[in-house]
């Protein structure tokens, strides 16, 4: 992550005016029609439910307060990082700015091309850790409490590795990515199912604190909604982003 956001605010202070975008519009810099993929872009950068039963547990001394620190503390670096990426590329590139910011810049950039080598790492490192939660979900449903079985263990990983792989050889565009999991997964996970655990759990009580966990509820399908249709317009309109993979 330091490298990619390092290469961002060098590059980005370096990058030519041939390829700097404008902020003529004030549309850019105003909440617009695009507000709504924005909230799932960036729910999505901040979504680790599934994972945090398995952080509380990596604890050496797993309690409530350590969790609390460890959780503030990771959620607080990477707003701060989100915000000077985000930043420096919409600031540098405006209106040409694309879903993956790495894609503004030319192809031959070494510095640039060593980010995006870090890039394709993190998500190498990351799809395990994606596929243990979502191998582990799926085991626990459909053959809860039975014995370790190699062949369904090996059946669930493939599968998940193999769709994983197959989906991003044929995607180029991050930015439609994370709209459409913004929209779906992270809306869900970040405004949607929580509150309705809280309200499942507290439905003997009542308060202003329902009232706000009915609201955010409400919200989040609000943003799954709207946000799911504009990103499925774009994919069939084939507006915003790159066409086809850089080579």
């Amino acid at each position: 992550m330091t490298v990619i956001l390092v290469t961002v605010l060098v590059q980005g202070g370096l990058a030519p005016a041939a390829d700097r975008g404008t902020l003529a519009s004030w549309n850019l810099l105003v909440i617009n029609d695009g507000i709504f993929q924005a909230i799932g872009v960036i729910s999505f950068a901040f979504v680790c439910h599934h994972n945090s039963l398995l952080i509380y547990g990596s604890l050496k001394t797993p309690t409530i307060d350590r969790f609390s620190l460890v959780t503030h503390i990771s959620t607080g670096v990477s707003m701060i990082a989100c915000l000077l990426m985000a930043l420096v590329g919409f600031l540098t590139f405006g209106d040409r700015t694309l879903g993956n910011v790495l894609n503004n810049f030319p192809a031959d950039n070494t510095m640039v091309n060593v980010a995006r080598l870090c890039f394709g790492l993190n998500m190498l490192t990351t799809l395990p850790l994606e596929a243990f939660v979502c191998r582990e979900v799926m085991l626990n449903y459909w053959f809860p409490g039975d014995p370790f079985n190699m062949n369904l263990h090996l059946l669930f990983t493939s599968s998940l590795v193999v769709s994983a792989m197959v989906l991003s050889m044929i995607t180029c565009d991050l930015g439609t990515v994370f709209e459409l999991v913004g929209a779906t997964s992270a809306a869900a996970m970040a405004y949607i199912l929580p509150p309705l655990c809280y309200l499942k759990l507290t439905k003997e009580t009542g308060g202003w604190k329902r009232a706000g966990a009915w609201a955010t509820a409400a919200f989040g399908t609000l943003v799954m909604g709207i946000s799911l249709l504009q990103a499925v317009g774009k994919m069939v309109r084939g507006d915003g982003g790159v066409g086809q993979c850089m080579s």
